[in-house]
């Protein structure tokens, strides 16, 4: 009897056999523990199955991906334009520009809908919110489309203090939809699973958000940093929305006035980071515009 083979095929089971015990096991869990089955025998077979399924999986993971991640990204750097959007960072911005853009307007298009549908002033503040949101991407798409990145200094530098005054005004509405989420109960709601899904999301995309305003940062590109701190912006509110999505889900023996203080001290925090960072690029781009000036007329 061949063990190793065996022990191979037990160790890496195929993708589909994992992706049905991932679904088992998820459906058996969430039974045991709705139920109260913690001590049915049943539960124990249950047990044992996800743990496996998490050993295979991770195993999965740490061995067989990095592999297919090399081997994908051999094709991309093949093709000519996925080379370009893997090596270039200015037309890597472009490319999410026009695509947050897209989605911007995607989004307020559904809560302009859902505000006729409901009568509801909530979908109205997200809307504008939104709208502010597409036309801070929409004057950066712009600009891109026109000029080059690195080019026109002083012109990257007007485009982004435009923004960052938009980006002041986009704080009041944010701020707005922070009292409608703490006295009319207002918020997101993700059920099951999803939530999971969307708290996953959210903290891929405020780290990325992180990474990417520190590394466009030294690029010294007024543009390319508006573009940054937009997205930092948008996944710090993203932040809120899970906040409230959370207490939707599971705050239910939580205290209202509690789930309230939590609500306000998280859209201040955000308020303060947005208008830290408005605050800056208005007082960095005023200053070298005046500096740009001053060498022209010296």
């Amino acid at each position: 009897m061949d063990w190793k083979r065996i022990g191979k095929k037990f160790l890496f089971p195929p993708v589909w056999l994992m992706i049905l015990l991932t679904l088992l096991s998820t459906a058996g869990l969430i039974a045991v523990f709705l139920n109260g089955w913690d001590t049915v025998p049943i539960a124990y077979v249950i047990y044992v199955t996800a743990f496996y399924t998490l050993s295979v999986v991770s195993i999965f993971f740490a061995m067989v991906l990095p592999k297919q991640y090399n081997r994908l990204r051999a094709r991309v750097l093949a093709n000519p334009l996925g080379n370009q959007f893997a090596t270039d960072p200015i037309f890597r911005t472009k490319v999410s520009l026009n695509v947050s853009l897209g989605i911007n307007l995607l989004y307020v298009a559904i809560n302009l809908l859902s505000w006729y549908l409901y009568h509801s002033w909530w979908f109205v503040c997200l809307a504008v919110y939104y709208i502010i949101m597409s036309l801070m991407r929409f004057l950066l798409v712009r600009y891109v489309r026109l000029h080059d990145i690195g080019v026109n200094r002083s012109g990257e530098l007007k485009r982004s203090l435009v923004c960052s005054y938009i980006m002041l005004l986009l704080n009041f509405f944010l701020s707005g939809a922070v009292l409608m989420m703490s006295y009319q109960n207002r918020g997101y709601e993700y059920h099951g699973i999803l939530i999971y899904v969307m708290a996953m999301y959210t903290f891929y995309s405020v780290t990325l958000a992180i990474v990417n305003l520190v590394r466009y940062r030294q690029m010294e590109s007024p543009v390319m940093s508006a573009a940054k701190a937009i997205a930092m912006a948008a996944a710090l509110v993203s932040v809120l929305n899970l906040e409230t999505a959370m207490f939707a889900e599971f705050g239910a023996e939580m205290a209202l006035e509690d789930q309230r203080l939590m609500i306000m001290l998280t859209g201040a925090g955000i308020s303060i980071v947005v208008i830290a960072m408005a605050v800056y690029m208005i007082v960095r781009c005023t200053v070298e515009l005046k500096k740009i000036k001053c060498e022209k007329n010296g």
